[in-house]
């Protein structure tokens, strides 16, 4: 049966649909020796489909884990300059999982995986807003308008940013301790905001993703997530 390539790249767990896209525009991808444009369907049974010159491996079983990304690893399968990468972390687990967005070098906290490119797109596509949820240590105080900033959107490079919660502020020496939750996924986003509003991070952690929070997770651990996690992922 005739699916959209991009369906297929991410159902073998090579990337989510939406890096699949890029691979395509890239001419990286060829249906029977032609150079395959977006939206181009093919039959993984009946075509042989190349993604860099390798036969597209075969579809995997649907797998999600949950891991404590830790500080100095890189949100990606591989590093070109040779860094630890959080697959490295994920053991035993057999199947080609790709990071559902990113968390940059120096953040912690939950990171998911998966080789659902479905889910992945689900989560990652603007329009769902799923909250994402960081405990941030800040250099010094918040102000009364720096909040009122970041809960009302704080003007980026990029454009102005979608309203953020704010909540648990709390003052500890020269640093103020806060959660932030924000449903956009940006580079860097919320180390931009807070720096926006003349705030720099000097620690930062996502706690939650969701409904989906770290539990008895340490730093490197990990845990597959349920059918019935997923299902609830999927209706979001």
């Amino acid at each position: 049966m005739k699916q959209r390539l991009q369906k297929l790249i991410a159902a073998a767990g090579l990337a989510s649909r939406r890096k699949a896209e890029g691979w395509i525009a890239d001419g990286r991808v060829t249906v029977n020796g032609q150079v395959a444009e977006l939206g181009v369907q093919a039959d993984p049974e009946r075509d042989r489909i190349l993604v860099d010159g390798r036969p597209l491996p075969p579809a995997e079983e649907p797998v999600c884990v949950l891991l404590y990304k830790p500080v100095g690893y890189v949100t990606s399968r591989r590093d070109p300059q040779g860094r630890p990468v959080v697959t490295e972390l994920l053991g035993k687990v057999r199947a080609r999982l790709f990071p559902i967005g990113r968390l940059d070098l120096n953040t912690e906290g939950l990171l998911l995986l998966t080789n659902d490119g479905d889910l992945a797109w689900r989560l990652s596509h603007p329009s769902h807003e799923v909250s994402k949820t960081y405990l941030v240590r800040l250099q010094g105080s918040l102000s009364p308008q720096a909040r009122q900033q970041l809960e009302n959107g704080v003007q980026l490079e990029d454009g102005l940013t979608a309203s953020a919660k704010v909540a648990r502020v709390r003052q500890a020496g020269s640093h103020t301790w806060l959660e932030l939750s924000i449903h956009e996924g940006r580079n860097r986003q919320v180390r931009r905001m807070c720096e926006a509003v003349g705030c720099p991070v000097s620690r930062l952690k996502r706690i939650r993703y969701a409904f989906l929070d770290l539990g008895g997770l340490r730093p490197g651990q990990h845990r597959r997530l349920s059918r019935d996690e997923v299902a609830r992922l999927k209706d979001l």
